[in-house]
């Protein structure tokens, strides 16, 4: 399966990879931005499968029903259900805490479209956790996905958000209106 998802990612769509994700430690939290189209999962779960790590996923509710469910659902998803005012950070920090090897995918800006400010939850699980972040790029002007070393957020919110903007500089998405 990794030879196949390599040869597409590689030689068909002609996207590279830049470092991989990392081994060590066992759990942590990939943000991936910017987040302008749904080509962003395919693209990603095909680096994902290239590099043999599984990075897991929550998507809202609506798309693990029939007949998609079991299909994301073996792809690493989790449905989370954003229409309820629910402690998902909560949720996830517990999650984190019960696996003894755990990686959640999130996207930063919470949705395609375009936003002024990243949502905060990714920060403040990581924080939690006590588990770093992973920053990955998708960058469709260069075909390019690149992912950083693990970082340990210092409980410096403003700080650390301009060390995650400084990685995602100059990186334009599918839909660079929405970047």
């Amino acid at each position: 399966m990794k030879t196949v998802a390599t040869f597409i990612l590689n030689s068909i769509l002609g996207w590279k990879v830049e470092n991989s994700f990392p081994k060590e430690p066992k759990k942590y939290i990939v943000i991936a931005a910017p987040h302008t189209s749904w080509i962003d999962f395919p693209i990603s779960i095909l680096v994902r499968i290239s590099q043999g790590t599984m990075v897991h996923f929550i998507g809202k509710g609506s798309l693990f029903k029939w007949p998609f469910g079991y299909f994301f659902r073996s792809l690493g998803g989790t449905p989370v259900d954003r229409t309820k005012s629910n402690k998902i950070v909560d949720a996830i920090i517990d999650l984190f805490n019960t696996k003894e090897e755990f990686r959640l995918a999130l996207s930063p800006e919470g949705t395609r479209k375009k936003v002024a400010h990243w949502k905060t939850g990714f920060y403040y699980i990581a924080k939690g956790a006590k588990v770093p972040i992973v920053m990955a790029t998708l960058d469709f002007e260069n075909k390019k996905m690149k992912i950083s070393e693990p970082y340990y957020v210092t409980g410096d919110l403003e700080k650390d958000f301009e060390y995650f903007k400084l990685f995602y500089k100059n990186v334009k998405g599918r839909n660079p209106d929405l970047s």
